[in-house]
């Protein structure tokens, strides 16, 4: 009997290997560093460039526009003032942001305080934040992931509303990005110069935004899971770089100061937190939506997965102990959400990652729009000072509701020449006029500011100002621009 024919079969895939995994994750692990290997050529250039240009343009247009927020004039308040007016503001609320003012102060002194030169260093802050957002990608994944991460983050309304406004908060995007373009080659190779660097960046991130911290514990959590003999290097270098703002922290609190703008978080804080982190509530479901699709969770996509994911949650539980959750200390998440949500595009045809760019920049369209308004950054700050300027006569004086603070009180006096300024009746000293009008019952104009849109523009009755502006006054006009209210009450019986 003939011995039958032998039949030699193929393989077809690795002996004993499971479903072939589509995205490559079942592939040998890269030696140690390949991964965070710098990448040349014109793709890696594109990819850091293209978004700092995008970036560029969209930070610069219109940024001079929207008058001055309620923040933002604290930032031309500090600019404004001594360099010991600043370094006093340590204990008093909201102290955290004395290492912003010292920097607006002294940036004021080279290139002035107008709204456009305030607001500059945060649109150079955002471009760099964007190319490095790029380059990162670039360099844990591929050129076109990076271009595409990079295109992401400079699209988001968030980055363009940050970009524009005079506040730390772009600077610690900055701190964040750089910190965690850093992460990978130091957990690879922690040598003693990216140690440093890395602390560098951490230093920067603390100081301009203390809130931000819990990043930390996403960059942690990868270098346990994956770089553990890198892990004790890696917390030596974080807890130096966030020590200059656990002093601050220190010295702020201990002076009974606070972590400004910040609270506890409750339902409404929650849920509006999606549309302030990403500008539009639309985008936090497409960003979300496409990080899932960056699974499952794998070196380095794992990296980035922890810096969006990690910071939420840890901030979320720190806050029910402390006053410290708020919007602005989630930004620094913004980098790691562009990049996971560029992951998944990287994976599909060059024509719906377009689409899907053209998507994001539609719905971010309104927002764009909206934030470069004259009242794009809340209050219409140089609309209330125009009504106020076009209706100036000499003698005019200025009522303050006492809810207002020196936000409320700095608007006119920073959009109002000096010498058509009505003068604060219930400020602690007036200067004598030549119509003896250094009261409020003797003033024949008044002009009464209160912060909020509100029915009565007159204070309320349970004080004395409030009562006389009531039986000695008629309201002759209300205006009510975007975050006040504004009355002008004249006095018949003074009358000339």
């Amino acid at each position: 009997m003939n011995d039958a024919d032998t039949m030699v079969l193929p393989r077809l895939g690795p002996v004993g290997g499971g479903p072939e995994d589509p995205w490559d994750e079942d592939l040998p692990a890269e030696p140690r560093g390949e991964r965070c290997r710098p990448v040349a050529g014109t793709p890696w250039i594109a990819a850091w460039l293209v978004p700092a240009l995008v970036m560029g343009v969209l930070g610069a247009v219109r940024a001079g526009v929207p008058g001055l927020g309620t923040e933002e004039l604290a930032t031309w308040r500090a600019a404004t003032a001594s360099w010991r007016e600043n370094w006093s503001a340590l204990g008093s609320a909201g102290g955290t942001g004395t290492p912003y003012h010292l920097l607006m102060r002294a940036w004021a002194e080279a290139f002035g305080s107008s709204d456009l030169a305030l607001r500059v260093p945060s649109v150079l802050a955002m471009i760099a934040a964007a190319a490095l957002v790029g380059a990162a990608a670039a360099r844990a994944f591929t050129p076109g992931t990076g271009l595409l991460a990079g295109l992401i983050f400079a699209l988001l309304p968030a980055s363009t509303r940050y970009a524009q406004e005079a506040q730390p908060y772009a600077l610690a995007v900055l701190g964040a990005a750089l910190a965690t373009w850093l992460l990978l080659p130091t957990l690879d190779r922690p040598t003693r110069w990216r140690l440093a660097a890395y602390a560098g960046a951490v230093a920067v991130l603390g100081l301009c935004h203390v809130a931000a911290l819990p990043l930390l514990a996403g960059h942690g959590w990868a270098a346990y899971a994956f770089r553990r003999p890198s892990a004790a290097r890696w917390l030596a270098a974080a807890s130096v770089g966030a020590l200059p703002a656990a002093t601050l922290l220190w010295l702020v609190l201990r002076d009974g100061g606070r972590i400004a703008p910040a609270g506890r978080p409750d339902l409404t804080a929650l849920a509006a937190t999606p549309a302030a982190l990403f500008g539009v509530a639309a985008l936090a479901g497409v960003l979300f939506v496409l990080a899932l699709f960056s699974l499952p969770l794998r070196y380095p996509a794992a990296v980035f997965t922890a810096g969006a994911a990690v910071p939420p949650v840890v901030l979320l539980l720190v806050a029910q102990a402390t006053p410290l959750w708020s919007p602005q200390a989630l930004l620094v998440t913004l980098p790691a959400w562009a990049t996971l949500a560029a992951v998944a595009l990287s994976r599909v045809r060059t024509r719906w990652s377009v689409g899907v760019l053209a998507v994001i920049a539609l719905i971010g369209a309104p927002a764009q729009a909206a934030v470069r308004a004259p009242d794009g950054h809340g209050p219409a700050t140089r609309q209330l000072a125009r009504i106020v300027e076009d209706r100036w006569e000499p003698g005019d004086r200025l009522v303050y509701d006492a809810g207002s603070g020196p936000d409320v009180r700095s608007v006119l006096a920073r959009y109002l020449r000096a010498d058509r300024r009505p003068a604060d009746v219930t400020a602690a000293t007036v200067p004598p006029t030549a119509t003896g009008c250094v009261d409020v019952p003797h003033c024949r104009r008044l002009w009464v500011v209160r912060p909020g849109e509100r029915a009565d523009p007159l204070p309320p009755t349970d004080g004395p100002t409030g009562r006389m502006l009531r039986v000695g006054y008629r309201v002759a006009q209300v205006w009510r621009p975007t975050g006040f209210t504004l009355a002008l009450l004249v006095d018949d019986r003074t009358a000339r």
